[in-house]
């Protein structure tokens, strides 16, 4: 097992593109990162670039201690489990294990041992003599762990590989690769476009988009100290309302009235002029039902659509934005592949409340959690940067 250290990596294609722009990542040994971002934004080509399918433009890439810019993919000693299992059909589920021990010409006593214990770690000792057209998607994706695992290979890479398999056996996959991860010990590199995934399975999250860098953290520090807009609008579902807000003191006025800010978080902002709030929905509550709340935390709103789910509720309250802002989250929705980011507030309440639309109800806002952006670049002027993880100095330039 070793570390993986991503020093300025660059990969640009033919017409000068940077599909990966000076990308800086220390894994260590035994660590697992997931890289997420919409589509497009580069994780793929650099999971690529580290097992040696993408050529390297520019910085450096080591495994352990050695410089591995130049070696051939077989020469890396990792191992790559892909979204479409890549399974040989004509061979059982024991040969396809089996299969790159027999490439190293490693002895057939060996061959077993291995095979078994992986088929043992994976419960797949009842499957060995089947072939992969006679198991499920997720017992395929079992073998195709199985045979990452007989490599003893440094580090497991990991290309989106639960796209193919359906809600449910996603959640029991999360599970086993997780619980795998952990007993095994091995440096895991694990790309996804899925944030459930990334904010379940990793210990640290690098977050991507269009090639850059935005931020590295383990899952908790993403979600509440993201360090820009995108963040803020990418991890968390629903997504985080962003409204228009100005700052006069401690108070922060909104379209549906003032809210009482710490007074350390609104010297950060003091003189910002119009700015934009971020909140997430789980951060409201119905006023009536509220534990904490006071006259400071609390604004009256109509709300035009609610949706009761049992546990809990919905409510959607429309609200106009000036063109600052306007443009900005129209930006944003584009980054985040069309992500609908309307101006309107979504809040979610307790199952208990008796909100009802077309009426005007209390809201209760926990106003201490909200994050205040600079509408012209989507820098968080709130974060806390002694808890945000990384946030790369040219996050922000695209």
């Amino acid at each position: 097992m070793a570390g993986i250290q991503l020093k300025n990596l660059v990969k640009k294609y033919g017409d000068g593109f940077p599909a990966v722009n000076d990308v800086s990542i220390d894994i260590a040994d035994g660590e697992f990162v997931i890289l997420v971002g919409p589509s497009g934004c580069g994780k793929s080509t650099l999971l690529r670039m580290i097992v040696g399918l993408e050529d390297i433009t520019s910085g450096d890439l080591m495994i352990g201690d050695k410089r591995v810019n130049d070696l051939a993919p077989r020469e890396r000693n990792l191992a790559m489990v892909f979204q479409n299992y890549a399974l040989y059909p004509h061979l059982t589920v024991y040969e396809n294990i089996a299969f790159p021990l027999r490439l190293a010409k490693t002895s057939n006593e060996e061959i077993d041992r291995l095979v078994r214990d992986a088929s043992k770690t994976l419960e797949l000792d009842e499957h060995l003599d089947r072939k992969p057209g006679n198991l499920s998607g997720g017992q395929r994706q079992r073998v195709a762990m199985g045979r990452a695992i007989v490599r003893q290979a440094d580090a497991f890479l990991f290309d989106e590989p639960l796209s193919n398999l359906d809600a449910k056996l996603r959640g029991q996959m999360r599970t086993e690769i997780a619980r795998l991860q952990k007993r095994l010990g091995i440096t895991t590199v694990y790309v996804t476009h899925d944030q459930t995934e990334a904010m379940t399975l990793g210990d640290r999250v690098a977050v991507l988009k269009r090639g850059l860098l935005q931020q590295l953290a383990s899952p908790r520090e993403l979600y509440e100290n993201p360090g820009n807009l995108f963040v803020a609008g990418f991890i968390g579902s629903p997504p985080m309302n962003f409204l228009p807000a100005e700052v006069d003191g401690t108070s922060v006025k909104l379209p549906f009235g003032s809210v009482e800010i710490p007074a350390d978080k609104a010297e950060k902002v003091a003189g910002k002029g119009l700015l934009i709030a971020g909140i997430r929905p789980e951060h409201f509550e119905d006023a009536a039902i509220a534990e904490q709340q006071g006259s400071a935390s609390t604004f009256k709103a109509t709300v035009e659509v609610v949706e009761w789910l049992g546990n809990e509720t919905y409510a959607y309250i429309p609200f106009e934005a000036p063109p600052e802002v306007e443009a900005q989250l129209r930006q944003l929705e584009k980054d985040l592949d069309g992500e609908a980011l309307r101006t309107q507030l979504v809040v979610s309440l307790d199952g208990s409340s008796r909100i009802k639309e077309s009426e005007e109800a209390e809201i209760w806002v926990d106003a201490a959690k909200m994050h205040l952006f600079d509408p012209a670049t989507g820098e968080n002027l709130t974060v806390d940067l002694a808890h945000a993880g990384e946030i790369p100095a040219n996050a922000l330039v695209s």
